[in-house]
């Protein structure tokens, strides 16, 4: 399998390349099972915003929730937001978007129960996701925060793929490329 080598939050990974289509491949970032790269992750990841400027943090499952969870142990945050893929018993009243991932096949929803919606109105949300690519998921992500009546403090990554390294309106750790099939970074 071909993998990409890199330096994420100090430390050296080698990324499965995998492909979407065709035409285009990507570096498979994945912290589940890797305690360690979670652990610097999340570090680094509060070191890029002022722990003053926002009130909550938000993310959506999957990949993101060990490192939101992280996130809060080190902040000594008492309360973070997951917006979940499915409506769960639980969720009171909940409200969703749609959301098209380029690692999700199809349109996907993301809920949020009714209970979290309300503590998220009129408080600052910071925006969190492992990569942000073609900005599908983060653009769900901001649109459920805003349905809540909350606001967008601020945006923040991992990694920024391809095209996502260019926008001024997110802060990431390292930038990913995407690549060829034979393993080489696209231009």
């Amino acid at each position: 399998m071909l993998t990409y080598s890199m330096e994420i939050a100090g430390l050296k990974r080698e990324l499965p390349i995998c492909r979407v289509t065709d035409d285009l491949y990507i570096g498979a970032f994945i912290c589940f099972g890797d305690a360690e790269l979670t652990v610097a992750c999340a570090r680094e990841l509060l070191k890029l915003v002022p722990a003053d400027s926002y009130d909550y943090i938000f993310t959506a499952e999957a990949k993101s929730i060990p490192l939101i969870h992280e996130m809060a142990r080190q902040s000594g945050a008492e309360k973070y937001f997951i917006a979940r893929k499915g409506p769960k018993v639980y969720m009171p009243d909940p409200i969703h978007v749609e959301d098209q991932s380029i690692t999700t096949a199809g349109v996907q929803k993301l809920y949020l129960g009714r209970d979290d919606a309300d503590l998220i109105r009129g408080k600052r949300i910071l925006i969190m996701d492992d990569v942000i690519s073609t900005g599908g998921s983060l653009l769900a992500m901001e649109s459920l925060v805003a349905a809540a009546g909350g606001i967008v403090a601020g945006k923040i990554a991992v990694l920024a793929e391809g095209n996502a390294q260019k926008r001024d309106d997110i802060k990431y750790l390292a930038p990913l490329p995407v690549f060829n099939a034979d393993g080489t970074v696209k231009e």
